[in-house]
């Protein structure tokens, strides 16, 4: 698996992965106003990075570089549960330059279980246009404890 930057030519798969996504994992949700230019917004202004294997795009993350908060994980549901994720949320620990933050929608109970794995902390809870999230931070302290466990 090869995890690199965006390019315009990831858009138009990215853009369908974006909403098989939210509507294989997002079930909560009403998909009906959905649609596949929702990728471009939740995107604006954010760095991506692509994971992919022989040409295949797996899956997308999106964060915002000077507030080191990760915006967006989104992997193919295809290939969910085969370390995707982990690899792109690595590479995106890997660049914070200082404690990172997140927003887990509340409903979304696999995807907090994957940061709370990964040693991510829930520091407070909020409400969204999408439900109630949790609000969690990656310290740099944390992810050397990790690391550390892992090894």
């Amino acid at each position: 698996m090869h995890i690199r930057p965006f390019t315009e030519a990831d858009r138009p798969f990215l853009r369908t992965l974006f909403l098989a996504s939210r509507k294989a994992n997002w079930t909560w949700l009403d998909p009906e106003g959905w649609q596949l230019e929702d990728f471009d917004q939740v995107v604006l202004g954010e760095k991506v990075l692509v994971a992919e294997e022989e040409g295949h795009r797996l899956g997308f993350a999106a964060w915002l570089e000077n507030d080191n908060f990760l915006h967006s994980l989104f992997i193919d549901p295809q290939y969910q549960g085969r370390g995707v994720g982990s690899a792109l949320l690595q590479a995106i620990q890997e660049r914070f330059t200082s404690t990172g933050a997140l927003k887990c929608l509340l409903e979304n109970k696999s995807a907090q279980q994957f940061y709370l794995h990964h040693g991510w902390q829930i520091v407070s809870e909020g409400e969204s246009e999408h439900g109630r999230y949790l609000l969690m931070h990656y310290r740099k302290a944390t992810r050397l404890r990790y690391a550390q466990q892992q090894a």
